[in-house]
Parts: structure tokens; C-alpha cells; sequence
């Protein structure tokens, strides 16, 4: 698929009469499709003092809204840093209260999709935000879960711990460097035990990441145990990640670890970018179509 090509992907939208959302299966070796979105950073247009694309984010986020529902996608992703946090800027600093509400204009236009959609936590989104707050914001009980569907067992992962206090990252500006904390790690590792299907990592910050200045300091501490747990587990086929920006791939002890473009970026000009992703659990294999700056890829496992 040809990666810059947002506008023909629009009009084919619009000349294209959309199907009609399907349930999601419950049955095992049905294929999944699966709607990724990550680093959209919310933000809004009254920000003097911030001079990058995140203003346009409705725009781009109503049309991976459009493409997910035309395709139709089963489920849909959004792995962190949803809203730009602190970021966004008024006269000095402005006023933080602003932020709920652009946190909460964002979630709307997700809320379009007829399909469930599951937040994962990232770093921006708490820079003025409790975690309490923001799951009230995307109607969820809990910032670490797991779920079947169809074949598949899911995790979601929250590594917005402070490192080494392993307390709750609330309210915190500029912090990326975190953590999985022990109980988070204990309740993971209990529950990769206790499944037989292949697993789905989802995280903001990379696991496979080293440290690197210009992604913004280092991902999460404890990279190399939750790694080994995770290779241990004999359970995850894939890590899916976001937080550097850019597309990537690696694949360590069998498992893929699989970074996303971000839908928004600093600079001009850049495409919309998310990703379509097939699961298939009989051919075992991740086919992941990408828009905008995300690599097309396809994965075996």
C-alpha cells in the first residue's frame, strides 16, 4: 500500500457506501481486524506558544475514524499520549483545567465508532491528568486488563509508574522515564499463566527501546524483565507500542515488538498516520497495512 496517499484514501471513503459494522466474533480462527492509533496529542488551536501540527488532530483523527468504520475494523487501539497534556499552551501556560475538555472532545470523536475501543495510558496524558481522571474520560475501571477474543488473549499495560517509588505518575510534567511496577508485573505474569492463545501486548513506551535522547529519555526502566517475563511466558506472539513517533519492527525470542507512527508529529508536513492490522490465528499470521508514515508489514509467528 502506498504510504502517503491520505486523500485518495478519503475520497474513496466518501464514493464508497460503508458496510455495515459486523459483531465481533467470538468464535476462534476467524481473522481480526484491528484499528491502530497512537500519539494522536490532542490539542487546541487557542496554544500561541506551540507552534507544531497538533492542532489539526480532529481532522486527522475523524478520518481514521471514517476508514476504521468503512473497513470495518472488530476493535480499535488507541496505545497512549491521546491528549498533548501541559503542551498545550495559552498565554504562559494557560489554564490546565482546559485540558479535560480537549481530552474529552477526543474521545467523542472515537466514541463514533461503533466498534470497542481500548485506551492504553501514556505519559502525556498525565502530565495534567490523574489516571481516576482520565479513566472517567474513556469510561474504564482499570489501566492494566486483559481480554479474549476470538482466538486471541489481550493485554493492556500501564508503565506510567515513577521509577524507583513505583508510585502513580499524577499530574507530572515532562516525565517519560517509568516503569512496570512489581504488581503489575506479578498480575502479568499470573496472567500469561493461565492462558492457552496467542497474547497481544499493548504499552506507550517501547520495551525493545534502548535509551535515546532524541525519543524524548529513556522508555521503560525495567525494559530487559518485563522482556524476559514476556519471552518466559511462551504466550505473546506481539508487543505493540508507540512514544518514539516513528514506525519500527524487531523481533526478539520470537516475539514482535511493533512501534507505531504517530497519527500527529511536530513538524510539517506530515500524513495522518495509523494502521489497519489482520490477525489471523489458523494461518498465524499480523498483517499490518499502513497510512501515512506507517510501514506495511507481515509478520509470522
Amino acid at each position: 500500500m502506498q504510504k502517503i496517499r491520505c486523500l485518495q484514501f478519503a475520497l474513496i471513503i466518501i464514493l464508497t457506501v460503508v458496510p455495515t459494522l459486523q459483531s465481533i466474533s467470538s468464535e476462534p480462527g476467524d481473522l481480526i481486524r484491528i484499528g491502530i492509533v497512537t500519539d494522536v496529542h490532542a490539542h487546541d488551536v487557542d496554544s500561541p506558544g506551540e507552534l507544531k501540527v497538533m492542532t489539526n488532530y480532529a481532522e486527522r483523527l475523524t478520518s481514521f475514524v471514517d476508514a476504521m468504520s468503512a473497513w470495518p475494523a472488530d476493535l480499535v487501539i488507541e496505545l497512549g499520549d491521546l491528549v498533548n497534556g501541559a503542551f498545550v499552551l495559552g498565554p504562559g501556560y494557560g489554564d490546565p483545567n482546559r485540558i479535560l475538555q480537549i481530552l474529552d472532545d477526543a474521545v467523542a470523536l472515537l466514541s463514533a465508532l461503533e466498534c470497542p475501543v481500548h485506551y492504553v495510558l501514556g505519559n502525556h496524558d498525565l502530565y495534567d491528568l490523574s489516571k481516576s481522571q482520565f479513566l472517567v474520560a474513556v469510561d474504564r475501571e482499570a489501566t492494566y486488563y486483559s481480554f479474549d477474543l476470538a482466538g486471541y488473549h489481550f493485554v493492556v499495560l500501564d508503565a506510567e509508574f515513577n521509577d524507583p517509588t513505583e508510585d502513580d505518575f499524577d499530574h507530572v510534567f515532562m516525565r517519560v522515564k517509568c516503569r512496570i511496577p512489581q504488581t503489575e508485573l506479578d498480575w502479568l505474569r499470573e496472567d500469561l499463566a493461565e492462558t492457552v492463545l496467542p497474547t497481544i501486548v499493548c504499552v506507550h513506551q517501547p520495551f525493545d527501546a534502548e535509551f535515546d535522547r532524541e525519543a524524548g529519555g529513556p522508555p521503560v526502566v525495567n525494559n530487559a524483565e518485563v522482556k524476559q517475563l514476556l519471552s518466559e511466558s511462551n504466550a505473546v506472539v506481539a508487543v505493540f507500542q508507540g512514544h518514539t513517533h516513528e514506525s519500527s519492527h524487531v523481533e526478539i525470542d520470537g516475539i514482535h515488538y511493533v512501534t507505531f507512527a504517530a497519527m500527529v508529529d511536530h513538524t510539517l508536513p506530515t500524513p495522518p498516520s495509523w494502521a489497519a492490522v489482520t490477525l489471523d490465528p489458523i494461518g498465524r499470521t499480523i498483517s499490518i497495512d499502513g497510512v501515512g508514515l506507517q510501514d506495511d508489514l507481515e509478520l509470522t509467528y
